[in-house]
């Protein structure tokens, strides 16, 4: 069994040694990614990110809720949220 990664810079040696770049190149690489789906998500349709998901900003509709602690009624604002919706490749994958 491979592995488990679990921090950033073990991801970033992991890209590096994988596409035989520095450990920088590879954190460039990576930041770059992150500006540009953080960028696409903003888009009216998201950013498809293939084999792994696609990543959408959605506005939800102000609510009823309940506090938990009280069991009043109380009304929650409508916010803007960012989801992520993984990609069939990656549940597959996972899940095999």
């Amino acid at each position: 069994m491979a592995k488990k990664i679990a921090t950033k810079s073990e991801i970033m040696a992991a890209i590096a040694e994988a596409a035989q770049i520095s450990k920088k190149q590879a954190v460039a690489a990576y930041d770059k990614l992150l500006a540009i789906a953080y960028e696409g998500a903003k888009g009216p349709k998201g950013i498809v990110l293939p084999g792994l998901g696609k990543l959408i900003k959605i506005n939800r509709k102000a609510r009823m809720g309940r506090n938990p602690a009280t069991g009043e009624t109380i009304k929650i604002a409508a916010k803007k949220v960012v989801k992520f919706r993984v990609a069939k490749a990656a549940k597959d994958a996972v899940l095999a």
